[in-house]
């Protein structure tokens, strides 16, 4: 059976997010095929009542105050470690019963019931019930409690979940999990899931940057990589015959890349970490005059930090370089975010982030260095990212021009790129689609990798 990308045309699937952070609404965009090219914002609807776009307002605000707060010293330390220990991870062994449910999931419920949050949502999603796939827990919950009549699926989006991501109830659940690796599948077991309802398929990655079952398109992207990251040739020659084997003779054959070395610095949805930015803009100022590298600084859809990154280009005398050496892009939406920032990956050759979600990105075969990570969930996405080898933390900005050419020099980045392309999960849209579908997939399944 040839596997066949989702027709844009028809609507197969409910794909529902909810507009807090990028995190939850980038995995939806990649599986928006499903919806017709579309996503759905749980509390972002047309029609949504004024007391649940209130409720969904009010923590949303409260979640990007205290994200924005977490460097300021003292009082953002002390706020968001509270905010934290509201959601944190319980460490996954010894291994035990962890189907109690916390405050969180408490509250969240106690809205549910007694506010009938989401409820308006999925009446009018029921009308057709077609399978109802969700990138956030509360809109699940919603999903289960309201008794929607088609399949719910629930993608998880981090490497490790709290027990917020499963229901009061999780034995009795319809939801189904779509899980982003091996330790969210084991740590749904503990939280009390049934194995039948948990599926390893990997977190979705853009199909534009991957292009099929085969890889093509990655294929392509990361032989470029490679020669940029490799410009002693130190990597390729330790695993010729490797990757020969696994990208094909003719790619890399190549030699030179198509681009210039590129680093691409991207801040989350609540803006925290932008002056990180600037300091490793003003680190790589003579690299860049030089035409020695290219950098990206991706401040999503934020105009203020669109606006502080320009400036700090022109104010590091780099103003003739903005546009072409120094790029900072403006985005009008979310979803022109979405599909710019996946244009700009095609084209990058490392990738500097906070731990979130973007981590999974190294299965697109791009190098990962690592910011600070901010909460809970994050400190796993760090463990696993160093884990399968395709990221590392961050040395200090102030001398980024040092400390991270002389790790591509000798080869090491390029091992990043490739550790992320071989061992992190690559194909879990199309896991996904086929799952949600109910087809026959030509992807092969993951290994259990805790």
């Amino acid at each position: 059976m040839k596997h066949t990308h989702v027709s844009n045309k028809k609507k197969q699937a409910w794909v529902v997010d909810v507009n807090m952070g990028y995190g939850h609404s980038r995995a939806a965009y990649a599986l928006k095929d499903l919806f017709s090219g579309e996503v759905l914002s749980a509390n972002d609807y047309e029609g949504i009542p004024k007391e649940d776009r209130e409720t969904w307002k009010e923590s949303r605000e409260i979640y990007e105050t205290i994200s924005r707060m977490k460097p300021i010293p003292v009082l953002g330390d002390f706020m968001f470690e509270a905010m934290d220990r509201f959601q944190q991870i319980a460490k996954f062994y010894p291994k035990r019963d962890l189907s109690k449910p916390n405050m969180q999931l408490k509250q969240i419920y106690r809205l549910i019931i007694k506010k009938n949050l989401g409820k308006h949502l999925i009446e009018k999603l029921s009308e057709n019930p077609i399978p109802f796939v969700t990138t956030f827990f509360i809109p699940a919950f919603f999903a289960d409690y309201f008794n929607y009549p088609g399949d719910i699926w629930l993608v998880t989006t981090d490497a490790d979940i709290s027990r917020a991501w499963a229901p009061l109830n999780p034995h009795k659940s319809r939801i189904k999990y779509l899980a982003a690796n091996g330790r969210c599948a084991e740590r749904l077991k503990l939280y009390g899931v049934r194995d039948e309802n948990i599926y390893l398929t990997g977190f979705p990655l853009p199909k534009e940057l991957i292009g099929g079952v085969n890889s093509g398109v990655l294929k392509d992207l990361l032989i470029n990589r490679i020669c940029n990251l490799d410009p002693n040739g130190i990597f390729m020659d330790r695993y010729k015959k490797t990757l020969k084997t696994e990208l094909g003779a003719k790619r890399c054959a190549v030699g030179k890349a198509s681009h210039p070395l590129t680093l691409t610095y991207t801040v989350g949805g609540a803006g925290a970490q932008r002056a990180l930015g600037v300091k490793i803009l003003k680190s790589l100022k003579s690299k860049i005059g030089q035409h020695k590298i290219r950098l990206n600084l991706i401040a999503g859809v934020r105009k203020d930090a669109v606006k502080y990154y320009r400036n700090a280009v022109k104010e590091a005398g780099l103003k003739k370089e903005l546009g072409k050496w120094v790029v900072v892009p403006e985005f009008n939406s979310r979803a022109d975010y979405f599909s710019g920032f996946n244009e700009i990956l095609k084209t990058t050759d490392i990738l500097w982030t906070k731990p979130s979600e973007l981590s999974f990105y190294t299965g697109l075969g791009i190098a990962v260095v690592m910011a600070p990570p901010i909460g809970s969930q994050e400190d796993f996405n760090r463990i696993w990212l160093q884990y399968v080898g395709g990221g590392v933390p961050q040395n200090d900005a102030l001398y980024t021009d040092e400390w991270l050419f002389d790790w591509i020099q000798s080869g090491g980045v390029a091992r990043m790129a490739w550790n992320g392309y071989i061992e992190a999960p690559t194909h879990g849209t199309y896991r996904i689609e086929d799952l949600v579908l109910g087809r026959k997939s030509e992807v092969e399944p993951l290994p259990l990798i805790v």
